[in-house]
């Protein structure tokens, strides 16, 4: 039984986007479901727009996603003697040829085409040269595409698709500097890489049939095909910039959970029933890619946002800590001088949508704030105030052990004796302590301040009503 492997080959001209995110998904789970090889291949040949942080970035991302490779990864720029080898050797057996057809003539052929409302393709014209022009032009090498006939894909997805060779015209093959075209290495590729499954987006589905002729050409197994539909935003036009982040890690940044984003994408163009969330052992349970529907998906941002307050309200705390912690760290947040990490995390994964939130929630815990809220100190931090605050700084001085419960002993002691509503005694407090009006439940803020760091924001804040009346 031939073992399934599939392959992501992003070009590293720009970021991993959410469309190649999710082409990745679907190429990694399918390849895990049937037990097989995921391979990773970073297609560079374009050195003009290919740059070393745009690698960084495909890698990052994808190890931040956890779609964790079998082999590689591979770049293309380290195989162009084999491409070159190749090259000659479909030369050698007259399925390839040089063209000495001059860029001025291309054009003019070209717009001729298109002035006769045909489809621009080359004419052939050196297909049968016995021998080069005597003008001075350095050649490309042209594939020689069948001129008759048809290639038939049979996609995964959209079934079978049928294109005319007469419609295919003689593909280049390698520039005039000698470099190999996109079509070319990919064939190359796929063909020593022994993929069995090419799932891509449906842009590449024009480039199908000639790949298929040149890996004929070559007596190279021919792959299975599956063109996903590409994403759009909300508007209706393909997704981008404008839609908000496309970026794998513009998403780390915004802070989403991969758990939550690959979950998301898994969903776009993909059901199983009407379930919605899904761990990564039944993603690659459940998924097939033929179920993938044919039509292109909308990308919703309110749907992620929503899966990923799931997650932060479920996921397992010891995973969440190392998540929690990259972006106190992005912040420069002095996590180390305060509570620990999953106690927090547990004090603010009800109220949180995102990490950002709960990094950013949790910035007093760890650090002194500057100033108050105003608004929550004109409302809360008053002479009327004051009283209940002192008081709470007796109790607590005195308090023995410094636990929730022993806390929340103290708050409802204060608060009875005062005659106090808790709303009317805990807003105080939480102001003097977080600097506003937002934070875990009171008695949880108090334990996780410690008792320390906690008196002395109660003394800051009767000096500040202190200083009201001075």
């Amino acid at each position: 039984m031939t073992t399934v492997r599939t392959r992501f080959a992003p070009s590293p001209t720009g970021y991993l986007h959410i469309g190649g995110a999710r082409t990745a998904l679907f190429s990694w789970l399918y390849a895990r479901k049937h037990g097989g090889v995921f391979v990773l291949r970073i297609e560079d040949t374009d050195r003009e727009r290919s740059t070393e942080e745009a690698v960084h970035a495909i890698l990052e991302g994808m190890d931040w996603l956890g779609l964790n490779h079998d082999e590689g990864p591979f770049f293309q720029t380290h195989r162009f003697d084999r491409y070159r080898a190749v090259m000659e050797q479909l030369s050698s057996e007259g399925k390839a040829y040089r063209c000495y057809c001059s860029k001025e003539r291309l054009e003019s052929l070209r717009a001729e085409q298109m002035a006769r409302k045909e489809k621009p393709r080359y004419d052939g014209r050196c297909r049968h040269l016995e021998s080069p022009p005597e003008a001075d032009t350095v050649p490309v090498i042209r594939f020689k595409n069948p001129v008759d006939g048809v290639v038939v894909v049979n996609d995964l997805i959209r079934g079978q698709v049928v294109f005319q060779n007469r419609e295919l015209d003689d593909l280049i093959i390698a520039r005039a500097d000698g470099t190999p075209t996109y079509n070319f290495t990919v064939v190359v590729d796929d063909m020593d890489m022994a993929i069995t499954h090419v799932i891509r987006g449906d842009d590449h589905l024009n480039n199908t049939p000639r790949q298929i002729n040149i890996l004929e050409a070559l007596s190279a197994s021919v792959p299975a095909y599956a063109h996903v539909p590409m994403i759009l935003g909300a508007d209706g036009a393909r997704l981008s910039k404008r839609h908000g982040a496309v970026s794998v890690l513009q998403y780390r940044e915004d802070g989403y959970l991969p758990e939550a984003l690959l979950n998301y994408l898994v969903r776009l163009g993909w059901s199983h029933g009407d379930q919605e969330v899904f761990s990564m052992e039944e993603m690659i349970d459940k998924f097939d890619i033929v179920n993938v529907n044919k039509a292109a998906a909308a990308f919703n941002p309110d749907k992620l946002l929503w899966l990923n307050q799931h997650y932060l309200k479920t996921m397992d705390l010891e995973r969440l800590v190392d998540h929690f912690r990259w972006h106190l760290e992005k912040r420069a947040i002095p996590y180390e001088s305060g509570p620990g990490l999953a106690d927090v995390i547990t004090a603010l994964r009800e109220r949180s949508k995102t990490l950002v939130d709960m990094a950013e929630g949790s910035r007093f815990l760890y650090e002194d704030f500057s100033d108050y809220d105003p608004a929550a100190a004109e409302k809360h931090l008053t002479a009327q105030s004051q009283k209940s605050l002192t008081a709470l700084r007796e109790h607590f001085t005195l308090l023995p052990e410094w636990n929730q419960e022993a806390i929340h002993g103290v708050i409802t002691e204060v608060a009875q004796g005062m005659e106090l509503k808790m709303g009317q005694l805990a807003q105080p407090l939480r102001v003097a302590l977080s600097g506003g009006t937002v934070s875990p439940p009171i008695d949880v803020t108090v334990q996780l301040l410690g008792k320390e760091r906690c008196l002395a924001r109660i003394n800051r804040a009767l000096a500040h009503i202190e200083s009201l009346s001075s």
